[in-house]
């Protein structure tokens, strides 16, 4: 296997996200999608290619937008060499060109914001994803918020239906997992002089966009508008989005998604966290079926151009070192410019190195001047020429003449070199310090930012806070009114007099209204206790009997006419006889019982001494008849009948 194939492996594609690309209505359509078995290198069927789980997500579905097959012909890439965040960027702008700029997908205006890069970390360039498009160093545009790494997101592969185009060159290329990614000149092309001056315009726009007061928009926000609606931006559609049509839209891959759903899968192709807010809608109103364009507006198309031959031409490549940034999986992103534009200055001095031998070297230059001189005379014999000419005709002199003047020519390119060198080297120093003095005052800008968005927050925290109490209070008072409405109502009818709501102080009603109020939680407060004094001693007292479930009911059961504590404490002499007579009974001795009931033999205080002479018994007597003693008031009543 090629070095290049080492990246792949088995796709790992779980649960979570076969259920996100279903939520999502990937699999909506039949063979839509295609999920891999056991294979660890992709083997994609026919009118198939290799996709990821994380491409799909970020606005990508079969079959492909015209603007992205271009994108991939003009720069010779693979759809796999592109990194999500990359894809990204790409649905980003197309969404930007037709909601927010009125256009289609412009390729000059692509030009001038974005350029292409390598993407390896330590002299390891990769394949699956070794391809970042990045915001050009001096190019003002939306800040995207890309998350810091995509993790794992080689591993989630899958195979996407591509459907055929009528051109050919814009068919996406067959899947070649070990391609060797080579940089070439289409990635950081420029635009000319025409293509600026025609989309000026909409850089205006662009910048108007981005700095409008109260109506900023960005790249979060255009993020989250393509995901609510539901319509990829990187698929071939019938339609533009600024037709889109709400939820009766031909293009809409599924029903709008729940709202933690959304905020979630923003979350996760972004740098926000938990704590930051997901916008709810942009704060420009894009153009759809519900906002239309302005009549009779030029509709501009730009589609990436095509070569002659369908060839692209490719970079001179002198070392593998100098193709692109050194960023492992985090990938290059806008603000990496200045490394971007340091590394466009590097290749076009290589390229230029290379193709400017001097003419004195180059044996094709020379042939051509011999097949263009005329011969003007037949040459004279050897044996009448001069000795040196003729020392000049030897083979060996000829070389040695040749080696002589090519020596002098790579001696001459080398001090043109060195001279070269000297200068790049000036300049790079220059550029060095401009860039030590853009740092420093990127950073105070950036802390004067950070001071302004911390007051500008706090402002609005505020403001806030207080729309929340005035709406409270302002409940609070709507409900004090509707009360005072209601009870005067109510004493309207009982006493024939009204509140005077407007200026209630002497007002003797609504002072007997308070009182009323008062006494009556009161009451409220001592019913409640009561009701849970009487529950909880119901069942010493009945025993047998199961607690009504309203208050009066259980009231009438202690208004009985007998002494319901002499009753209780009768039960329990009666309990405790009983227990004696077991004991008693328990121990085997005869005992003449008529005796011990008759009471009216026995006198009182023979009957008090007994029951003394009992009491520091009566524990151990409790304890084995397994009953837990418990103390019961005094009562002046006889308890013996």
């Amino acid at each position: 296997m090629a070095a290049e194939d080492l990246e792949w492996e088995r796709s790992k594609i779980s649960n979570q996200d076969m259920n996100l690309l279903k939520k999502l209505g990937f699999t909506k359509k039949e063979n839509a999608l295609r999920f891999p078995k056991e294979e660890s290198y992709p083997s994609p069927p026919i009118k198939y290619r290799v996709s990821f789980v994380d491409h799909l997500i970020r606005g990508l579905s079969p079959p492909i937008h015209e603007f992205l097959r271009g994108l991939l012909f003009v720069y010779g890439l693979q759809l796999h060499q592109l990194t999500p965040n990359s894809i990204l960027h790409v649905s980003i702008f197309i969404t930007l060109c037709e909601c927010f700029l009125r256009v289609h997908p412009n390729w000059a205006l692509w030009k001038r914001i974005f350029c292409l890069r390598r993407n390896g970390s330590h002299n390891v360039a990769y394949n699956i994803g070794g391809v970042v498009i990045c915001v050009r160093p001096d190019v003002e545009y939306f800040d995207v918020k890309f998350p810091d790494s995509v993790q794992g997101w080689r591993k989630r592969w899958l195979y996407v239906h591509e459907e055929s185009s009528d051109s050919v060159e814009y068919n996406i290329a067959p899947f070649d997992g070990g391609a060797k990614i080579i940089c070439r000149r289409s990635w950081d092309t420029e635009a000319i002089e025409e293509e600026r001056k025609a989309t000026e315009a909409l850089m205006s726009r662009i910048h108007e966009l981005q700095n409008t007061r109260g109506k900023e928009l960005s790249g979060i926000q255009i993020t989250a508008y393509f995901l609510r609606i539901r319509v990829q931006p990187l698929q071939a559609r019938k339609n533009p989005l600024w037709m889109y049509a709400s939820e009766e839209d031909v293009d809409r891959l599924s029903k709008d998604l729940p709202v933690k759903d959304l905020e979630k899968l923003i979350r996760r192709i972004s740098s926000l966290s938990k704590k930051d807010t997901i916008p709810s809608s942009c704060r420009v109103e894009p153009y759809s079926g519900t906002n239309a364009l302005p009549e009779n507006h030029p509709v501009l198309t730009s589609l990436p151009p095509l070569t002659e031959g369908g060839e692209v031409e490719e970079w001179t490549v002198v070392t593998d070192d100098n193709q692109g940034t050194s960023r492992p999986e985090s990938e290059v992103v806008g603000s990496e410019k200045s490394a971007a534009s340091s590394e466009k200055e590097v290749d076009s001095e290589a390229t230029a190195s290379t193709h400017s031998l001097p003419s004195a070297v180059s044996p094709g230059n020379k042939r051509k001047r011999d097949e263009k001189s005329p011969i003007l005379a037949p040459p004279k014999p050897a044996h009448l020429l001069p000795k040196k000419l003729v020392l000049l005709k030897k083979p060996l002199m000829k070389e040695f003449i040749r080696l002589g003047t090519q020596f002098v020519g790579y001696r001459d390119h080398a001090k043109k070199l060195e001279a070269n060198l000297a200068e790049a080297n000036k300049r790079a120093d220059s550029l060095a310090l401009k860039l030590e003095q853009s740092e420093k005052a990127r950073k105070k800008v950036e802390a004067d930012a950070a001071a302004v968005e911390d007051l500008r927050k706090r402002l609005h925290d505020a403001e806030t806070s207080l729309s929340d109490n005035i709406a409270e209070q302002s409940a609070r008072e709507k409900e004090i009114l509707s009360r005072l409405q209601s009870q005067s109502r109510r004493f309207v009818r009982k006493t024939q007099q009204d509140y005077d709501l407007e200026n209630p102080e002497g007002d003797r009603l609504l002072d007997a209204l308070s009182l009323l109020e008062i006494h009556g939680d009161e009451a409220r407060e001592g019913l409640a206790e009561a009701r849970t004094g009487l529950s909880w001693i119901f069942p010493y007292f009945f025993t047998k009997k199961e607690e009504p479930t309203t208050f009066t009911a259980l009231a009438k059961c202690f208004n009985s006419q007998e002494d319901l504590g002499l009753k209780l404490r009768q039960e329990g002499l009666k309990v405790g006889v009983e227990g004696t007579i077991t004991l008693v009974a328990d121990s085997q001795q005869d005992v003449d019982w008529a005796r011990v009931g008759d009471t009216k033999e026995l006198e009182t205080k023979r009957w008090q001494s007994l029951i003394k002479a009992a009491k520091p018994n009566s524990k151990k007597i409790l304890a084995y008849l397994g009953c837990k003693p418990t103390p019961t008031p005094s009562s002046s009543k006889s308890e013996v009948k």
